[in-house]
């Protein structure tokens, strides 16, 4: 083998030290993995169980108005509580929490006449505990990685996040209609209680003794925090900019159709999973990248262009690639942002950051199919498409050049990111 060949490989092969050298990392992993397929199949589970029992559109659009509101509140707070309590125990209680309510759907599908009613109360309370949980877990992986392998975890968890969405998803399938939706939620209730048993084993992490308490005002220190800091605001903005005029999965049941490709629909809503998977597998090199905002920058620009390209293809196939590719991007795009993350926020504000991050990335797909399907009807599938990727570039362009301290990040001499580095040596030096 050449050098160049040999050399070329190594920068693709994946960096596997967070699993090795850190056996909290390993329990996170592993609990992680398990939990998102129970999760992934449960998704499944719950519009196809309302469609079967009210055959409405609306009814089914309905689930993700009702988690909409848990989601933004629990997440501002479980921010707040990750910073003031004890993140292991905040995980436990909200994994215990996951559990119960799987466990309901599982009762209520079993019922003679589930109550459609219970479905929704029981997904945004569902919604609720994950936004509580999320911030926490967030927060605790800078506490059991060392710093130099925090890219290469971020790599790991992108590759655990697009396993789970391309495999779970058309297994929840399979089950649900062949053995009903008590079944999936069952296997996902197990998945819960499989996951408790791994994170009753990682060790204690109490918070300072200064910690603040979780309340308003803590969630707006952080979010005072995020807003004085222009290389972390740039993540967030950047981020919402480009799900809000790029993202388009709305479409793509119309797009195939209009394509004479209607069995195809399912195809392309797998395709941006495909390519994340493949810049997960191939991603080590992302570890290495030092000008994380720069990567940002370039990746969400990439990631509209490939939008906006696949309106122009006559193809199917053709349109697969470059949403596959938009997928591809979208992933190093989150691969950088953690990373800057990870590296630069200190561990006493990390949760509340982490919370906001959550509302960052989330808010930003919804409104960003809404924007779509406007689009659509004015113009239609084409335009909505190629129109919302061309903008996309531009509002990332123009958010690069408003905000120079975010474009020239440099994870080497930036003051946050070497401040971050030094309290994890002293740390462990302790």
């Amino acid at each position: 083998m050449s050098g160049p060949l040999k050399r070329l490989i190594g920068h693709l092969k994946m960096d596997l030290g967070p699993l090795r050298d850190s056996r909290d990392y390993r329990l996170l992993m592993g609990s992680g993995v398990i939990t998102m397929f129970g999760t992934f199949i449960s998704l499944v589970a719950v519009p196809y169980q309302i469609w079967q029992v009210t055959g409405s559109y609306l009814a089914v659009g309905a689930v993700s108005l009702a988690e909409f509101v848990p989601m933004v509140v629990c997440g501002l707070w479980g921010g707040a509580i990750a910073d003031a309590l004890d993140r292991r125990r905040v995980i436990l209680w909200s994994e215990i929490g996951l559990t119960v309510t799987s466990a309901m759907l599982m009762v209520n599908a079993m019922l003679p006449d589930p109550q459609v009613w219970l479905i929704y109360v029981v997904g945004a309370l569902s919604a609720g505990l994950a936004s509580l949980q999320r911030p926490s877990l967030e927060a605790m992986i800078p506490q059991v990685v060392r710093h130099d392998q925090l890219g290469a975890a971020a790599v790991l968890a992108s590759l655990r996040w697009n396993i789970g969405a391309i495999a779970a998803p058309a297994l929840g399938g399979v089950l649900v209609t062949v053995y009903g939706p008590a079944t999936a939620y069952g296997i996902d209730t197990v998945s819960f209680l499989l996951s408790l048993v791994l994170l009753w084993r990682i060790r204690a992490v109490p918070p300072p003794e200064d910690a603040a308490p979780a309340s308003l005002k803590a969630v707006a220190e952080g979010v005072r925090y995020a807003a004085g800091r222009p290389d972390l605001l740039g993540t967030y903005l950047v981020d919402i900019a480009a799900m809000v005029f790029a993202m388009s999965t709305a479409l793509y049941p119309a797009l195939a159709e209009e394509m004479g490709a209607p069995e195809a629909t399912g195809l392309l809503y797998t395709a941006g999973a495909v390519g994340s998977l493949i810049a997960s597998l191939t991603g080590a090199w992302t570890a290495r990248v030092q000008r994380q905002g720069l990567g940002v920058i370039v990746a969400a620009c990439l990631w509209g262009a490939a939008v906006a390209l696949a309106a122009l293809v006559p193809n199917i196939w053709w349109v697969f690639t470059f949403l596959a590719l938009a997928g591809a991007a979208d992933m190093a795009s989150g691969i950088f942002r953690m990373t800057m993350w990870n590296q630069t926020i200190p561990d006493e504000l990390r949760g509340r950051l982490a919370g906001i991050e959550l509302l960052s990335y989330a808010s930003g797909p919804m409104v960003g199919n809404a924007r779509a399907g406007l689009m659509a009807q004015l113009g239609g599938t084409r335009f909505a498409l190629g129109a919302g990727g061309m903008i996309c570039v531009a509002a990332v362009l123009a958010l690069a050049g408003l905000l120079p301290k975010f474009r020239r990040y440099d994870a080497r001499t930036d003051e946050h990111a070497l401040a971050g580095k030094a309290r994890r040596e002293a740390a462990l030096a302790d």
